[in-house]
């Protein structure tokens, strides 16, 4: 939790692992590129996010991007277009949907970012989030220090993730 923000978001995810690199990836080839699926919890500062256009600076905090925690392989047959997500805050249920719900599908994702990025083996991309986070509800809900967040993915465990907050450096 960082000193500069009152507004710390939740964003549970499916995440791939990159095997294989490439630039210009079509996506009739995409899924040959992923070695595994993973979870990801795009914990977001979001009044960094929204300061400007770019949501770069809310995005990419010290110790905002927590991941895993196994990788399962590709070939162990888990349908990354089939599973269910529930993110929990507490023990309290806020996020719950299926990857089969995601706006873009993984080809989709890989052909677009890799016209202006080469991916390259061990990238790990997020593919978006369920609808329930915090600063969509009504009140907003932000995290405190002291919270638990547990996001669930059939199939590959659960990502937990205690919220710390951050010791201010002189």
């Amino acid at each position: 939790m960082p000193t500069v923000s009152e507004q710390v978001d939740w964003e549970g995810e499916l995440a791939l692992v990159i095997g294989t690199g490439g630039r210009h990836i079509a996506a009739s080839d995409a899924m040959t590129h992923v070695a595994g699926l993973t979870i990801f919890n795009d914990v977001s500062v979001r009044d960094f996010q929204f300061r400007v256009t770019q949501y770069t600076a809310g995005k990419n905090f010290q110790a905002s991007g927590p991941v895993g925690p196994t990788v399962s392989l590709v070939d162990e047959g888990l349908d990354p277009h089939a599973l269910e997500i529930t993110t929990t805050v507490n023990g309290v249920v806020k996020q719950r949907g299926n990857t089969g719900e995601m706006i873009f599908d993984i080809p989709t994702l890989i052909a677009h970012i890799s016209e202006f990025v080469e991916l390259e083996p061990g990238d790990i991309i997020p593919t978006g989030t369920p609808a329930g986070v915090g600063f969509k509800r009504t009140p907003a809900e932000f995290l405190r220090p002291g919270d638990l967040v547990e996001v669930e993915i059939d199939g590959l465990g659960v990502l937990q993730n205690p919220v710390v907050a951050e010791v201010p450096h002189d």
